[in-house]
């Protein structure tokens, strides 16, 4: 178990042991014990047909566990689901309006079964989301991202200490998706949770502090993002003060497999496996260039999250 859980173990949004899910003959969720601190944004990553989907139905008692526990802000479900539901809001793939309503008129009907407090934040959930100036406007005027961040505000009328998104920047273009980014820290500035189910890496890498990383139903690795995206990658970018000549030092060198000049004095290498940057440095120097910066490059999480289902064989 990844050292962040048996930290936070005492303090987390949600957390399941041995959950499982089976439709039939086929596992959907196959036995996932998963922990989410507080005060995160939380990637729930896999590719698509990964069980994402089905464990936040689980979790939000849209769908009957097979076997397991779940706890959500520290409240069993389904044994206390009211109690715990009530501090949660979710979006569940794209949220679905009244196309012919208004945003402010849906989301006084969502306010409806909530009480007073709800409606009353209703202005304040639409200034949030940048939708105050269009909450007259019929939703059927509105694009895939605007109607992303109405499901946002709708969300945000109970004040939710727990969000939960299901592809949420599925569909959106580039101003959209950064939009939505700022949106989430800025929930987890104010100590909220945010756990966002993506096959998006990229997006995941930029908006979220931890992750799971999840295929056919179970979870391969998990951990803090920084943790998980920040092994050596085996590529080294070094400066130097003569460029020719330490191309030639290091395209002679056993343990580089290959070589690069990727700007004037600048080259990027790559090791073989065991080798270390340090043999490089060395051997650099001995030749007489100057090194004046030598970087080992970290890995991405693209690039950890293919050598893991590259291990599994996943295609």
């Amino acid at each position: 178990m990844a050292p962040y859980l048996v930290d936070m173990a005492s303090d987390y949004a949600v957390k399941t042991v041995g959950l499982t899910k089976r439709y039939g003959d086929k596992v959907a969720v196959d036995g996932v014990d998963l922990v989410i601190p507080r005060g995160v944004a939380f990637g729930y990553l896999g590719p698509n047909g990964a069980g994402k989907t089905t464990l936040i139905r689980m979790l939000l008692g849209l769908t009957r566990a097979t076997e397991g526990e779940m706890y959500l802000l520290g409240e069993k479900v389904p044994d206390h689901s009211a109690k715990a539901l009530s501090k949660v809001g979710a979006i569940i793939e794209e949220p679905r309006f009244h196309g012919y309503m208004t945003a402010f008129e849906n989301l006084k009907i969502a306010a409806a079964v909530r009480g007073p407090e709800a409606e009353a934040r209703i202005p304040s959930s639409l200034e949030r989301v940048g939708l105050i100036d269009r909450s007259n406007s019929k939703v059927s005027s509105y694009s895939l991202g605007m109607r992303q961040r109405l499901g946002i505000a709708r969300c945000l009328l109970n004040d939710p200490e727990l969000l939960v998104l299901d592809e949420p920047m599925n569909g959106l273009d580039p101003a959209g998706i950064m939009e939505f980014r700022y949106l989430i820290r800025s929930f987890v500035d104010e100590g909220r949770t945010v756990v966002i189910s993506s096959h998006l890496l990229d997006e995941i890498e930029k908006t979220c502090d931890a992750i799971s990383i999840v295929d056919r139903g179970r979870i391969v690795k998990q951990g803090m993002l920084e943790d998980l995206s920040g092994g050596f990658s085996g590529s080294v970018e070094v400066e130097v003060d003569d460029e020719a000549l330490a191309l030639e030092v290091l395209s002679r060198m056993a343990e580089v497999g290959s070589v690069e000049v990727i700007a004037p004095k600048a080259l990027k290498f790559e090791l073989v496996s065991g080798a270390k940057a340090s043999q490089a440095n060395a051997e650099l120097i001995r030749s007489g260039v100057m090194v004046e910066r030598l970087s080992p490059l970290k890995k991405s999480l693209e690039e950890e999250f293919l050598s893991i289902t590259s291990n599994l064989g996943i295609r």
